[in-house]
C-alpha cells in the first residue's frame, strides 16, 4: 500500500471518518493509529509486524533500564545491547548476502572457488528507517538528552506511525515522542498545508515516473548511446530520485499534518546547494543530521574532520544498499566534502570560498550540481563498471551515436521538469502560507493538479528508497 495508489487513498479517507468522528478521545485515539498502521504496514508482508513490534519492545524497556541504572559500566552494557540488537538485525537481513557473496568473490582472487550459501532473506520495508529512529531513542537516554517516556504503545506507535514508516525521514524519539503523549488536536490551517504539501509531492511522484523512462534508457541499455541522451538520462535520474523521494516525504509530512503531528522537512532544494557541505544540508537531511550526530560527532567530529568525514559518508552510503556502488558513492561523496574542507581552508581559494557574488555563487552551484551528478551515476548503475563507462561517455565527443531529434525533445522535457519540480518546491516553500489563503484559487488549483496527475500518471507501485 503506497501514497498514490486508490487503495491508500480509501484507507486514509475511513482512517479520517473514524479518527475524526468515533476514536475522539485521546487513548482510543493512540491505539487506533496504531492498529491503522499496523495494517497499513501488514499490506506489505504481515510476517514482518512481528519484528517492527519487537524492536519498540526491546528498546522501550531497554531505555527504562539505562536510565535506571547505577552505574556507567551498566549503562554501557546496556546501550551496546540496543546497539546490537538493532544493527545486528538490520545487518542480518540488509548486509549478509552482500558479506558472504563479497568474501567468495575475495577468495576468488587467490584461487580458491568458494560457493558460499547465502540467505536470501526479504529485505523487510522501511527497516532501515525504523531502526534508526528506534535506536535514536535508547542513545538519547543514554546521554541524558531527553527522559525516557512511560507508556509502551504510545512508544510503538510513534515508531510505527504509517506516514513515514516505511522511507521516513527518520525522526528522533524527542522530536515525535512528546507529540503522541499530548495528541495533538488537528486544526484546519494544518490540514490545508497538509493537503498542498501531499498534493506537490503528488506532483512530484508523477514527474519522477516519467523521467524513469530516459533514465532506465540510460542505465539499462545494452550498447551505447548519444552523449545527449547520456546526459539526459543522468540528468533525468538526478530528477527521478528526487521527485520520488521529496515527494513520498512531502506527501508523509503532509498526511501528518493532516493529523495535527508535526514532521521537520527533509529536503530544501538540494540541487541548488553551492558545495557539496551544502548539498548534504539540504539533501535528506533526517539521515544527514542522524549520520552527524551519532556517528560524526561520537568519532570526534572536528578534531579528525577528515577522517571521520570519510567514515561517516562511507557508512552512510552503505546504509543506501548492500552493493559496491553504494559503497563507492558514499566514498566520493566523503572525497567531495573533505575536498571543500580542505580547499576552504586555503588562502588561494578564501575569496571563492566567501564570496558574495553572483557570477561566483552561480560557478559553485554549476560543479557542485556536476558532483552531484557523478554521484548519481555511481548510485544507479548496475555495477561499478557499468557507472566508469557511463562517466567516460559522458565526457566522450567522439565515438558515440548521433542524436536524433526525439532526443533532443526529450532532453528539453527532461531540463524543465527538473526546473520545475525546483520551483513548485520553492513556491512552496516561500509563499505556500500566503497561498493557502486565497481559498478560492487555492482548491482549484490543488484539485487541477491532482486531476493532471491522475490523467498523466499512473500509480506505481514502488518508491526508490523503499529497498533502503
Amino acid at each position: 500500500m503506497v501514497f498514490n495508489t486508490p487503495i491508500f487513498f480509501v484507507f486514509f479517507i475511513v482512517f479520517l471518518l473514524f479518527y475524526g468522528l468515533v476514536f475522539v478521545q485521546k487513548t482510543p485515539r493512540v491505539y487506533f493509529i496504531l492498529v491503522a498502521s499496523l495494517v497499513f504496514y501488514g499490506a506489505w508482508n504481515y510476517r514482518f509486524i512481528p519484528l517492527l513490534v519487537g524492536s519498540s519492545i526491546v528498546d522501550y524497556y531497554l531505555a527504562l533500564a539505562i536510565a535506571g541504572a547505577v552505574t556507567l559500566q551498566r549503562k554501557k552494557l546496556l546501550l551496546t545491547l540496543s546497539v546490537v540488537m538493532n544493527l545486528g538485525i538490520l545487518g542480518l537481513f540488509k548486509y549478509a548476502d552482500f558479506v558472504l557473496v563479497s568474501a567468495g568473490d575475495f577468495l576468488q582472487l587467490f584461487g580458491v572457488e568458494a560457493s558460499l550459501p547465502t540467505l536470501s532473506w526479504v529485505l523487510p520495508v522501511g527497516i532501515s528507517f525504523y531502526t534508526f529512529q528506534s535506536l535514536s531513542y535508547t542513545i538519547d537516554v543514554y546521554r541524558g538528552d531527553m527522559q525516557p517516556r512511560k507508556g509502551l504503545v504510545h512508544f510503538t506507535t510513534a515508531l510505527a506511525f504509517f506516514p513515514q514508516l516505511v522511507a521516513g525521514p527518520i525522526l528522533r524519539a524527542r522530536q515525535i515522542l512528546p507529540q503522541f503523549h499530548s495528541l495533538p488536536i488537528p486544526t484546519w490551517d494544518n490540514a490545508r498545508h497538509g493537503f498542498l504539501l501531499i498534493t506537490s509531492g503528488l506532483v512530484k511522484k508523477t514527474a519522477a515516473d516519467l523521467l524513469a523512462i530516459p533514465a532506465a534508457k540510460l542505465f539499462e541499455a545494452g550498447e551505447p548511446i548519444s552523449l545527449l541522451e547520456t546526459w539526459t538520462g543522468v540528468l533525468a535520474f538526478a530528477g527521478q530520485i528526487y521527485g520520488d523521494f521529496a515527494g513520498y516525504t512531502d506527501m508523509a509530512i503532509g498526511l501528518a499534518l493532516v493529523l495535527g503531528f508535526k514532521i521537520p522537512p527533509n529536503f530544501r532544494l538540494p540541487y541548488f546547494a553551492v558545495s557539496p557541505v551544502d548539498f548534504w544540508r539540504r539533501w535528506h537531511i533526517s539521515l544527514s543530521s542522524w549520520l552527524r550526530d551519532y556517528l560524526y560527532i561520537p568519532l570526534g567530529g572536528r578534531d579528525q574532520r577528515y577522517r571521520n568525514v570519510m567514515i561517516t559518508m562511507l557508512l552512510g552510503g552503505l546504509w543506501h544498499g548492500a552493493a559496491w556502488t553504494f559503497v563507492v558513492w558514499g566514498a566520493f561523496h566523503g572525497v567531495i566534502i573533505t575536498a571543500t574542507h580542505y580547499l576552504g581552508k586555503l588562502q588561494l581559494f578564501a575569496p571563492f570560498a566567501n564570496s558574495n557574488s553572483r557570477l561566483l555563487t552561480i560557478l559553485k552551484w554549476a560543479i557542485t550540481f556536476y558532483l552531484v551528478l557523478l554521484g548519481w551515476v555511481l548510485f544507479r548503475a548496475t555495477s561499478i563498471d557499468s557507472a566508469l563507462d557511463i562517466i567516460v561517455n559522458m565526457h566522450s565527443f567522439t565515438g558515440l551515436p548521433a542524436a536524433g531529434p526525439v532526443a533532443i525533445k526529450v532532453a528539453s522535457i527532461t531540463v524543465a521538469t527538473l526546473v520545475l519540480m525546483h520551483l513548485q518546491d520553492w513556491f512552496v516553500i516561500a509563499r505556500g502560507e500566503k497561498f493557502e489563503t486565497k481559498r478560492w484559487v487555492f482548491w482549484p488549483v490543488l484539485t487541477f493538479f491532482l486531476a493532471l496527475c491522475l490523467m498523466i500518471g499512473a500509480p506505481s507501485e514502488e518508491f526508490i528508497y523503499f529497498q533502503f
